[in-house]
């Protein structure tokens, strides 16, 4: 069985909204989940669904959240999105414009080659979050 990556959006914007449509097209191996959450609710939520990449809002997104999910989760994926913009930027001092939803995803799927990692439970079995 192909491992899965778990992308998880955490906020309510109709950006992200788009953004996880996107992702399952180009690439069925990924599983979106929502995530309305915020703060201490969404750390703890993310702990629990184990999640490859998060992409978040910048709009919305503060670095006392951002700073200690990456210091718990190394390995994360921490992708903040710019509404108002054209680019991304990952959290890890990488940032890249002009990339489209595909581009996205074959970031994502690049960094987790299957048969890497560990498989994670379904999101329906983690508290009832799903997409």
């Amino acid at each position: 069985m192909a491992t899965r990556c778990r992308v998880v959006l955490c906020g309510s914007s109709l950006v992200l909204a788009g953004v996880g449509q996107s992702l399952e097209q180009p690439c069925p191996r990924f599983e979106v989940v929502s995530l309305e959450a915020s703060g201490e609710d969404a750390a703890r939520a993310l702990d629990t669904l184990c999640p490859s990449a998060v992409i978040l809002d910048l709009s919305t997104m503060t670095t006392a959240f951002a700073f200690p999910l990456l210091d718990n989760h190394p390995d994360l994926l921490l992708i903040g999105l710019d509404p108002g913009g054209n680019g991304l930027l990952l959290l890890s001092g990488q940032q890249a414009r002009q990339l489209t939803s595909e581009d996205l995803a074959h970031f994502i799927d690049r960094s987790f080659p299957e048969g890497q990692g560990e498989e994670a439970p379904p999101a329906a079995q983690q508290g009832g979050l799903g997409p």
